[in-house]
């Protein structure tokens, strides 16, 4: 290919990532994570710490990195930790492009090129890597562990091997499922001593080891008991419902949804491994232990994450980038592709295929209508971004002097710029109703009786409750009781006023109420 042919490919994927980033930071739905995620920020750039100051039901790395970057949250609000966001997910594209390259023998520019217009142009990868998630940062973390790798097997760098551990094992500090690379590369690096030397296992071991300690034991010392919890009984709580017919309704749905989401590759994963069975695809390239321990990666994980109770779709989003990679590496590994022009015709099928998912994707319509009415799409009067923004300033005036908002959306409180009470901070998943005082206390969570102590002594003008409010009961996530729910409603309304509603506002598109302290 023609550097003309590569540069034009490379601008206008470029072009349709930076489309896509920027629709999904101003349109993109809002989700109840964003919140939790940026106030947990906010607080350990106060000198606070996850589990030992504050409930997180993540591992610390999203609020350590985060706080780095709280001025732009502190001064753009939400779009600035989704700007911080799409930018991680960038630079993991990046990363993949590079990975692709390094495990291509041959034909790597159109191997990064490939991987890179895959990840650029998939419109609900864009939006999971735009919204505050951990999903950006993991993909970064792991992928650049790949790429560390790849660059250590080269030089034999026993620098670069330590690196890719320490990466790896922020990966996992970010997403805990992201540490089953550290031991499927450590047994790579035991498998190849041959070519690689002891002192390559040894360096990787001495980095993951560090990292780990440094990223998790740390915390743990900090707060056993709560990050105990947290980062692992919590997550055993939640349940899909019971007897096979429901499980396997979860899982079949799961793939349905992973398919949808990233058909292109999908579908072109599916033909070229079809294509390989029958003999019509063989590779002349040597088997390259690397990739086979990024493929074992790529499916362990998926596989741990595919038999939690609720499997979550968008839970592969910090995978995809590695996918895209291996996949790229795979199909560029073929004979076929030494011609330039099929190369070439392949990337520009890529680009418009690619291109074509993204236009048609059913995420776009969520960015300009509400839900719908029998046969009537509700239109968006405002983008979900700017509606928060317009709600956050007329929380801010209702509030006053007071520096408190009491409200399970917590992104109202990060948008505003105000604080929510202690043990409030994971909004809707911060109430664990069964649990006694003492414990909840411990855990920096809400017991029922701590709950309604705060709105009766929180110092705060103004609540803000959107139909989300009292309607989970941690740790299970199961729906709370309904006397108990309309309890808690019954006691906001007698001692504060209404002051108004807004609909269709947030996650979910429900009704937000906004009420202030009666006289």
């Amino acid at each position: 290919m023609s550097r003309r042919t590569q540069a034009a490919l490379i601008l206008l994927a470029a072009l349709g990532w930076l489309a896509l980033a920027v629709a999904n930071l101003f349109f993109g739905e809002l989700n109840q994570d964003e919140g939790w995620y940026l106030y947990a920020a906010r607080l350990v750039s106060e000198g606070q710490l996850p589990f030992r100051d504050f409930a997180f039901t993540q591992g610390p790395m999203l609020p350590l990195v985060y706080a780095m970057g709280h001025g732009l949250v502190a001064k753009w609000g939400l779009a600035g930790g989704r700007g911080v966001t799409a930018l991680f997910g960038i630079f993991a594209a990046l990363a993949a492009a590079s990975f692709a390259a390094r495990i291509t023998p041959e034909r790597k520019a159109a191997a990064a090129i490939f991987a890179f217009i895959l990840i650029a142009l998939n419109v609900y990868h864009s939006y999971f890597t735009t919204v505050v998630k951990t999903y950006s940062l993991c993909a970064l973390f792991l992928t650049t562990g790949f790429v560390f790798a790849s660059r250590a097997r080269l030089r034999n760098s026993t620098l670069f091997f330590a690196c890719s551990g320490v990466s790896f094992a922020a990966a996992a500090a970010t997403r805990i499922t992201a540490g089953f690379a550290l031991p499927v590369i450590g047994i790579w690096l035991l498998l190849s001593r041959k070519a690689h030397g002891d002192r390559s296992w040894i360096a990787f071991g001495v980095g993951g080891a560090l990292g780990l300690a440094l990223f998790l034991g740390t915390f743990y010392m900090l707060a056993p008991e709560s990050f105990q919890f947290f980062l692992m009984q919590y997550h055993s709580y939640r349940e899909a419902g019971s007897g096979l017919l429901a499980t396997l309704a979860f899982k079949v749905g799961l793939i349905s949804r992973v398919v949808q989401a990233y058909f292109v590759a999908i579908a072109i994963g599916m033909i070229l491994a079809v294509a390989k069975s029958f003999g019509f695809a063989r590779s002349d390239s040597p088997r390259d232990g690397l990739v086979m321990a990024g493929w074992i990666t790529l499916i362990g994980i998926t596989l741990v994450q595919a038999i939690a109770p609720f499997p979550y779709d968008d839970y592969q989003v910090p995978l995809f980038p590695l996918y895209a990679a291996l996949l790229a590496a795979a199909l560029f590994r073929l004979p076929i592709f030494a011609a330039p022009r099929i190369a070439a015709v392949t990337l520009w099928a890529a680009l418009l295929l690619s291109g074509a998912s993204a236009i048609s994707s059913p995420i776009n319509q969520n960015w300009m209508i509400s839900g719908r009415d029998r046969i009537w799409w509700r239109m968006r009067e405002r983008p979900a971004l700017l509606q928060l923004r317009d709600v956050a300033r007329e929380i801010k005036k209702l509030s006053g002097e007071s520096k408190f908002l009491l409200t399970q959306d917590t992104y109202l409180a990060v948008e505003s710029n105000l604080r929510v009470p202690r043990g409030w901070e994971m909004g809707i998943f911060s109430y664990y109703p069964d649990w006694p005082r003492e414990k909840a206390e411990r855990l920096h969570v809400l017991s029922s009786d701590m709950l309604r102590a705060d709105l009766e002594l929180v110092p705060a003008t103004v609540v803000a409750l959107s139909d989300y409010a009292f309607s989970i009961a941690a740790p299970a996530v199961s729906p709370l009781p309904e006397s108990d729910r309309a309890g808690l409603w019954k006691f906001v309304e007698t001692r504060f006023t209404a002051a108004g509603e807004i609909p269709y506002f947030g996650q979910g598109n429900t009704t937000l109420h906004l009420y202030t302290r009666a006289p």
